[in-house]
């Protein structure tokens, strides 16, 4: 399960895809996380305001679009032996 710690190493990553996963989340959201002390709780109670989630759903939510697009990326990269 994705703590805060693991969230804010992975900001960035997030930040970028958010708007592509969340069509309801604006720039204005992000940045308002950009500057929250704790972006992950920042974060799970955006999900909750703008798409209804509980706690629980939004920090499952995170974890599942995270692990997809890793797992993407992973699969999109050719190793040359």
């Amino acid at each position: 399960m994705m703590d805060k710690n693991t969230f804010e190493g992975k900001w960035k990553q997030i930040r970028s895809q958010s708007k592509g996963w969340w069509s309801r989340i604006a720039d204005s959201d992000l940045n308002a996380v950009d500057k929250a002390e704790v972006k992950f709780y920042k974060y799970v109670s955006l999900l909750q305001m703008k798409y209804g989630y509980d706690r629980q759903h939004a920090k499952n939510e995170i974890e599942r679009r995270v692990t997809e697009y890793e797992t993407s990326l992973k699969s999109n990269t050719v190793t040359t032996p």
